[in-house]
């Protein structure tokens, strides 16, 4: 699977373009829905993933939501489980913390995870948002834990790193 970041919009939001067999799921579509159309290219468009529904990465959304043929994924839709979606393996994982609808995406056979807002570089996502628990946080970052640690997390902002470096450098997973 070949994995594209676009940053987009104030808030510097990372969205994914997930590229495998000409076909293409999309993780949080910001607001720059020219760019994330360019990199999709060719690519047929199979989904959206959406870890979460703040403004910042769900601005695009609506652009695809005009095509029918395209499946969206988010918290109050799909269920903690596995999904194929064309050629596409994936684990829904709920994740709430920053937000009670937060939810992570594991990609197992690619040792990836997209988190949103739930983990960053060194950090966590903000609880104090509506929605948002600190005890909920706790617990996902302990169900986190659970998975292999050499995957890497794809977060909503800033740099991509892995569940290993995570547990060795944020306070927040020690």
């Amino acid at each position: 699977m070949e994995i594209e970041k676009i940053v987009t919009g104030l808030l510097d939001e990372n969205c994914y373009v997930l590229k495998k067999d000409g076909t293409c799921l999309i993780v949080d579509p910001g607001d720059d829905y020219l760019n994330i159309k360019e990199v999709v290219g060719d690519n047929k468009v199979l989904a959206v993933l959406l870890t979460h529904s703040h403004f910042d990465h769900i601005g695009a959304l609506r652009n695809f939501l005009t095509k029918r043929s395209v499946k969206i994924f988010k918290k109050s839709s799909v269920e903690e489980k596995d999904y194929q979606i064309g050629n596409f393996h994936f684990q829904a994982i709920y994740t709430p913390g920053h937000s009670s609808d937060s939810i992570s995406f594991y990609f197992e056979e690619d040792k990836a995870m997209f988190v949103g807002d739930f983990v960053f570089k060194e950090s966590v996502g903000r609880c104090d948002l509506p929605s948002g628990s600190e005890s909920d946080m706790k617990s996902s970052l302990s169900k986190l834990k659970t998975y292999p640690k050499d995957i890497t997390l794809y977060p909503g902002h800033g740099d991509v790193t892995t569940l290993a470096y995570e547990e060795e450098h944020n306070q927040f997973l020690r």
